[in-house]
């Protein structure tokens, strides 16, 4: 872990992880902290980190950073109304024509040239060269009403992890094994690509190098917010392991008698891309508190980066694959045509749909959960974020 910003007032850093439609989570617990404060405009975090959808969420946040509140608002509102058709294509001509190229250039070596991927993402670019205003992250940093943002992604060619930021000219670039700092004024080519889900989402040449989800090979998810000068971080994660109070006891399943689908392989790799580095990482930190906790300051050896950090950990208090089955029906047609062979609309392969299904009723769903999860810690939340004047009344609409 990188050292905290010498200061002080201590600097919050938001951490947003990766998960396709499951990011929608994060838009919930992000309204339920704009409710929280009580000034509309105030941006409680600093430091912004995003990685793959997380990475989406994270500039939203940051290029409205000077009106928080309304930052919120907008992404609440274009997560509420996505469909599909909106994030990549779904229709029939677009879905042969991509499986088509996908088989063609995976099993035969045709078109060499074209990167390789199931789904066909450029709507994607299309919803978010509309939604984004990236001057508002300069103005947002000239005001002193944030101090970075940065978003994470994998490079195919170098294998290494490259958080890409922008921010205060002050903050220098970092150097460790396979993650690298680099500062860039950030644009539509970096959030695209570190939201590239290998194989599904086509990779996103930046420079000279093709990049992909930024989840891919992120051994340490926490440390680009301490090395843009994060001294405290919210975690807001889309595990699949419910935590807190509100979890469910855990399900007995019954025993398989059946071979996995291909569904639900790729359903644990994703998890295993998305969720398993960020949980390893939180457990790390919390036992560098613990040493840094025993040891007195005065006989730590300089360096070695023990300085406490103040952990907050917002996840889902319900399995998101169970959620995504019971919205499975939403599915386009030809989508769900396309991802019946492999099972991803049963089910056992649910997993795969819960990264996949961008529609308004599953992410509807998501957002109220998150709210509600976020509203379940608003002690917590209050204390960590020092919020002590009492809060506006709600004004950002979540779905009943």
């Amino acid at each position: 872990m990188s050292h905290s910003a010498s200061t002080s007032q201590p600097i919050t850093g938001l951490i947003l992880s990766g998960g396709g439609a499951r990011a929608a989570y994060q838009v919930g617990v992000l309204a339920a902290i704009a409710d929280l404060l009580p000034d509309a405009s105030h941006n409680p975090f600093p430091v912004i980190v995003g990685t793959s959808a997380g990475a989406i969420n994270a500039v939203g946040l940051a290029c409205g950073a000077l009106h928080f509140r309304e930052a919120v608002r907008r992404l609440t509102s274009v997560w509420q109304g996505f469909h599909t058709h909106q994030v990549y294509r779904s229709d029939w001509p677009g879905v042969l024509r991509q499986a088509s190229r996908f088989i063609g250039h995976s099993l035969l070596g045709l078109g060499g040239e074209v990167p390789v991927a199931l789904l066909d993402s450029a709507p994607l670019a299309k919803l978010l060269a509309k939604e984004m205003d990236f001057s508002g992250i300069a103005a947002a940093v000239r005001h002193r009403k944030l101090r970075a943002v940065a978003v994470t992604a994998f490079g195919y060619e170098s294998g290494q992890a490259v958080t890409f930021y922008q921010g205060r000219a002050a903050i220098d670039p970092w150097f460790r094994h396979r993650r690298v700092g680099v500062p860039t004024r950030l644009a539509l080519e970096h959030l695209l690509a570190s939201a590239s889900i290998p194989l599904i989402f086509p990779p996103v040449k930046i420079n000279r190098e093709y990049f992909g989800d930024g989840a891919v090979r992120q051994s340490a998810p926490i440390s680009p917010a301490l090395h843009l000068g994060a001294s405290r971080v919210l975690v807001v994660g889309v595990s699949d392991n419910p935590v807190g109070p509100q979890a469910q006891a855990p399900v007995v399943r019954s025993r398989q008698t059946r071979p996995p689908s291909l569904a639900q392989i790729s359903g644990h790799m994703l998890n295993s891309t998305f969720i398993d580095n960020l949980e390893s990482d939180i457990e790390l930190l919390e036992r560098l508190n613990q040493m840094g906790r025993l040891i007195p300051a005065e006989n730590q050896p300089r360096g070695l980066g023990l300085k406490p950090v103040d952990v907050l950990v917002i996840s889902p208090s319900q399995p998101l694959d169970r959620i995504a089955a019971r919205h499975r029906h939403e599915l386009p047609k030809a989508l769900r045509l396309f991802l019946r062979g492999p099972g991803a609309t049963k089910a056992s392969g649910a997993g795969v749909l819960s990264y996949l299904l961008f529609e308004p009723g599953y992410c509807s769903e998501l957002i109220e959960l998150g709210y509600q999860d976020a509203m379940a810690q608003k002690a917590q939340l209050i204390e960590f974020l020092q919020l002590e004047t009492p809060p506006v009344p709600a004004s950002i609409p979540v779905p009943a």
